[in-house]
């Protein structure tokens, strides 16, 4: 069969003959780098669009911008766009207040921004403070104390400097890895007129100057500020906002970003983050000191700083993670202000995470923008799959707040959060309806009936098992401090030394066994789901797994910017999920699997089985894969938690054996 007769009927719009005749011509090819076979691919994949086969469209396209061939892979990156969807429309869009500059009542929502500057650079400081009084008490040696003097001097000149210089670093940067257009205010109106408004009449009231604005051109929507000084901010954001937002949603966005120059907390994250590194600076200095030789009271001494000033490092991290998430409700606030529209923000902030997912499913790794602004960026891509999968297909606004009930009712939410740099889309979205509703508008996504029936969720469900839970989630550790602390009290009362080495191990072994029998429950019985049933769930949670079955495709893999990465990523009809996959061989095994045989997966029609996880980010740890073509793929979670707890309490028997001989 030739090639050209495909592309005569390809061409006479015979399209299911030439679906035909090209993967008949595909099956035949031996030669799969040369230009007639890669030809028709891309003819294919032409063909199977006209006919409606979008999906493997979709996969046909996956497979050809990963080819070696760079016209190829080219070709694809562009006709990629064409899968491009505009965001779904909501039934009914909540309205927004006739007037701005209303007055809004934040009710206790993120607590205080003044407060929580407040006391986190008095805390730094003075945790900063104490440690270097310590030492000159303590020490009473003045090398080591002027070494830590001149170290400290110099961190705070260089962060000092570092202050005014890193928005000019920050520009080279964006321009290097970004790509950043740097534009006037008159672009921006004719992408968002709405946009141009709100700019001129916050930087009207409040006397500043307007910031430098910014376009990177890049489809992953995204918004984030950065400077030193309010009069010298640039704010910048990506092609992707305007893609998949309204002119008002746009609008809402840049007021969130600009109430981040308004409330000068940008600038307050530096100086904390300064104090912050300043403390790990005192610690690891102590520790070096303290590993030296000369003085025991020298010694002894720097050791007791450095274990403070680590114990100071950590308090001073989860310091300014909480103010982090303080700031964005602030800007939340001021946005909705400032607009007299809480409920396009919260839209926005919907149609991001949707338009970071759609934007994932295109790519087999991350943005390198979406990833490298993390903390920047108005909304933390981690959080984006629940949110993005529920806008994807739910033209029903009940079913999008539904993913919300986690973020605002889960006790494992809460516990999560104090990791992110961001709050919970579904807290922000519930602070933002109180607003709508104190302009007299209706609520955007129902959220008054998914706050009533988080109400009537089973509590002794949610919070029965969650103290106990915490426990188990730290099993490993705690048994690991346990089995230390029993093996020194027995050594007071016994000669063999290997119980402080042995017991450690036996209760590290223990605690990974407890923890993986209620992590990974029996799976033969696993029901058939989707994805957004399985995030829709309030009582998820990263520990007790969820045995689910679900039937999708592999679209790409799931670590960001590792090419040899053994996760994946699968969708189905309803979203997105990452699948975790263990080789029975260990970290080998894994690199052995992702360098092998996952490029060959991407694309295909599967089926997995898995217990499914919700934390900020959801997942799914694998345990068997099966393609359309037979090809079966074992994971083995399960499995190596066995083998670690068991070899953990083998080995510290051993020890405690043999150390009892010598």
């Amino acid at each position: 069969m030739s090639l050209q007769s495909a592309l005569d009927a390809l061409n006479q719009k015979r399209y299911q003959e030439a679906v035909e005749l090209l993967e008949q011509f595909c099956r035949d090819s031996v030669e799969h780098n040369s230009s007639d076979y890669l030809s028709a691919q891309m003819w294919l994949m032409k063909a199977y669009q006209a006919t409606g086969e979008t999906e493997k469209a979709k996969a046909l396209c996956q497979k050809l911008i990963m080819s070696e061939n760079p016209q190829a892979r080219s070709w694809a990156e562009q006709a990629s766009q064409s899968f491009r969807q505009t965001p779904p429309k909501a039934s009914q869009k909540a309205g927004r207040a006739a007037t701005t500059g209303m007055k809004l009542a934040m009710g206790g929502v993120g607590g205080s921004l003044a407060l929580a500057s407040g006391v986190t650079m008095t805390l730094l400081f003075g945790m900063v403070l104490a440690l270097g009084l310590s030492l000159v008490f303590i020490l009473g040696n003045d090398n080591p104390l002027q070494g830590l003097a001149i170290a400290i001097g110099i961190t705070l000149v260089f962060n000092i400097a570092a202050f005014f210089i890193s928005p000019f670093i920050m520009d080279l940067t964006q321009g290097w890895l970004y790509q950043t257009r740097w534009v006037e205010l008159a672009e921006v109106e004719t992408l968002s007129p709405e946009t141009a408004k709100v700019i001129r009449q916050v930087c009207e009231q409040k006397k500043l100057k307007t910031p430098r604005l910014g376009i990177i051109d890049d489809q992953n929507p995204t918004a984030f500020t950065y400077g030193s000084l309010p009069n010298s901010a640039r704010l910048v954001v990506s092609q992707g906002l305007f893609t998949y937002l309204d002119d008002d949603e746009i609008a809402t966005v840049y007021a969130h970003e600009l109430g981040h120059i308004v409330h000068w907390d940008f600038a307050v994250m530096t100086v904390a983050s300064t104090l912050v590194q300043i403390c790990y600076l005192i610690y690891s200095t102590a520790r070096r000191f303290g590993r030296g030789g000369g003085d025991s009271k020298i010694k002894d001494a720097m050791q007791t700083a450095a274990l403070v000033a680590y114990v100071f490092y950590v308090i001073g991290t989860y310091l300014v993670l909480y103010l982090s998430r303080t700031r964005e409700y602030f800007a939340d606030h001021f946005a909705a202000e400032s607009t007299g529209n809480p409920n396009g923000l919260s839209r926005a902030l919907v149609k991001i995470a949707y338009g970071i997912l759609e934007e994932g499913s295109r790519t087999q790794e991350p943005s390198r923008l979406i990833e490298g602004t993390r903390a920047l960026g108005i909304y933390d891509h981690k959080a984006a799959a629940s949110t993005g999968t529920a806008y994807r297909i739910a033209s029903d606004t009940q079913k999008i707040g539904r993913v919300f009930l986690w973020d605002m009712f889960n006790p494992w939410g809460r516990w999560m959060e104090l990791n992110s740099t961001h709050p919970l889309t579904g807290k922000r979205v519930r602070a933002l309806s109180n607003y709508a509703e104190q302009l007299g508008l209706p609520t955007e996504f129902d959220m008054g009936r998914v706050i009533g029936e988080g109400k009537t969720l089973n509590k002794s469900r949610l919070y029965g098992n969650f103290f106990l839970d915490v426990v188990l989630y730290g099993a490993e550790t705690i048994g690991f401090f346990a089995g230390l602390v029993t093996g020194v009290i027995l050594l007071s009362s016994s000669q063999n030394t290997g119980l402080v080495l042995g017991a450690p191990l036996i209760g590290l072994g223990i605690g990974i066994l407890i923890k993986a029998l209620v992590m990974f429950p029996d799976y033969k019985q696993a029901p058939e789901t989707d994805i957004l049933t399985l995030m829709s769930d309030p009582y998820a949670s990263p520990l007790r797994g969820q045995p689910a079955k679900l039937e999708g495709q592999l679209i790409g893999r799931g670590d960001a910017g590792y090419k040899f990465g053994s996760d994946l990523k699968i969708q189905d009809r309803s979203g997105m999920l990452y699948l975790h996959y263990a080789s029975r061989f260990g970290p080998i095994g894994n690199f052995l699997f992702g360098m092998k045989r996952v490029q060959s997966l991407i694309g295909e029609q599967v089926g997995a089985v898995g217990w499914f996880r919700r934390g900020v980010a959801p997942w799914m740890d694998l345990i068997q894969l099966q393609s359309e073509n037979g090809t079966i793929v074992n994971s083995y979670h399960r499995f190596w938690s066995f083998i670690l707890g068991g070899g953990s309490i083998i080995l510290g028997v051993v020890l405690i054996m043999f150390l009892s001989r010598s």
